[in-house]
């Protein structure tokens, strides 16, 4: 979601007659497009509007922006004002679309400007530049904002509730997109199983992924994030039919513990999760990503096992895990918190598990042939270039950079835990 963002802020700015600079020493704007999800990316994003007060003294006509999550946030923007004085431009997550408006206040009466908007449902605004900066894939939103209010996630606090595009807006540009070239198109939303869930248009998820899957091209189609209370089996069998669904869902779980799941506020059982995953398992060769988090308020040694145990039982290629982080504002952050002590050795052991199960699934690709969309030249090794099968497992091999863009067969001659070594299969 903010690297589709950051594209559409780089779309403004290139509209402006704006040109990508080499570093931050060469530029006449450095936009700083935040996220809060975590603390140790909020952290880090202080760090680096701190670093460019030098640069801001030396040059008084940089145009410094930070915009965002966490420009959002209640009271931010007067933090963002009081501890970085030379900051420019503060604009709220809702109101990137902006960024022109505000440069050209700052370049007339170059004085702070801000605009973050606290409706809960902002309008959403189409047409809006891109500059696509990812390759092969292009990032496509199909709604935004969230309704779940997770006990830990202050996502609708900073993003709204929930909206949808139209379905003809999202078509029409996924068409354009698949004529200017573009052969995988991931679908972008909190949660994208709700779409339309709010609107008397006959529209939903289901719906959608099929209304785009008959469009006659060849190309892929991915979509994150969903939710385990609203995914269901209308999905699955629309990916079912549909070859140009990739078969490769993330469906983040966040823990195996009951106990733990209804603090988080998230709506399921371990026991729903497990029945939705065994239907997934029906799709041939399907690769299945979670989020999973350790160290929440009162976690217990016997709800982090639980976690453990149906890491185990469900076998994901690739789990995202991370540590918990109290993010102000939300319910958890007020709960009892466990040590850092704790966290730490709970997410060195989950890391272990899942690693281990990677490895173990990396070794059943091993002889096998698949189609792969080339996305790039892997920055590691020489002659090396990179694509996914679709199941989503990253496959390395040996070919000329003029193949990027284009779908091959490669046959799978070395595995590792989280990637794949082949060669381009010419057949026999």
């Amino acid at each position: 979601m903010n690297v589709h963002e950051s594209e559409k802020l780089a779309g403004i700015l290139k509209n402006r007659g704006y040109a990508p600079a080499e570093n931050s020493q060469q530029a006449d704007i450095i936009v700083f497009n935040t996220c809060c999800i975590r603390d140790t990316a909020e952290q880090k994003i202080l760090g680096n509007i701190g670093a460019v007060k030098k640069q801001k003294k030396l040059n008084p006509e940089l145009i410094i922006a930070v915009v965002g999550c966490m420009s959002q946030q209640k009271g931010a923007k007067e933090l963002l004002q009081q501890k970085f004085p030379y900051i420019d431009i503060v604009l709220g997550s809702s109101n990137l679309h902006e960024l022109s408006s505000a440069i050209d206040k700052i370049l007339l009466k170059r004085h702070f400007f801000s605009n973050v908007d606290d409706n809960e449902r902002p309008e959403i605004i189409e047409n809006t530049p891109v500059y696509r900066t990812s390759g092969t894939n292009a990032w496509v939103n199909i709604m935004y904002g969230c309704n779940n209010y997770c006990s830990y996630c202050v996502v609708p606090y900073v993003r709204g509730r929930e909206r949808s595009r139209q379905p003809e807006a999202v078509l029409d540009e996924i068409k354009t997109l698949i004529d200017g070239g573009y052969k995988e198109i991931t679908l972008l939303g909190q949660n994208v199983d709700s779409y339309c869930a709010l609107s008397d248009n006959g529209w939903n998820f289901a719906r959608l992924l099929e209304n785009i899957a008959k469009i006659d091209a060849k190309f892929r189609l991915r979509f994150m994030s969903s939710h385990p209370k609203d995914f269901n089996k209308d999905i699955v069998d629309i990916i079912r039919t549909a070859p140009n669904i990739c078969n490769n869902i993330h469906l983040p779980v966040q823990s195996g513990s009951d106990r733990i799941l209804k603090i988080m506020n998230r709506k399921y059982t371990a026991e729903h999760y497990l029945s939705l995953i065994s239907y997934i398992k029906t799709l041939p060769d399907v690769g299945i990503t979670t989020d999973m988090m350790v160290g929440f308020p009162t976690e217990t040694d016997e709800d982090f096992e639980l976690s453990l145990s149906l890491l185990k039982e469900v076998r994901f290629s690739n789990a995202y895990t991370f540590v918990y982080s109290p993010r102000k504002g939300t319910v958890a952050a007020d709960m009892p918190q466990l040590s850092a002590d704790i966290k730490k050795q709970r997410i060195t052991r989950l890391v272990a598990l899942q690693n281990a199960i990677s490895a173990e699934i990396s070794q059943e690709y091993q002889g096998k042939n698949f189609e792969i969309l080339v996305e790039d030249k892997n920055a590691k090794y020489d002659g090396v270039l990179c694509g996914r099968t679709e199941s989503g497992r990253l496959v390395n091999f040996q070919g000329d950079a003029g193949l990027i863009g284009q779908f091959v067969n490669v046959e799978i001659k070395k595995t590792k835990a989280a990637s794949l070594w082949g060669e381009i299969y010419v057949g026999k």
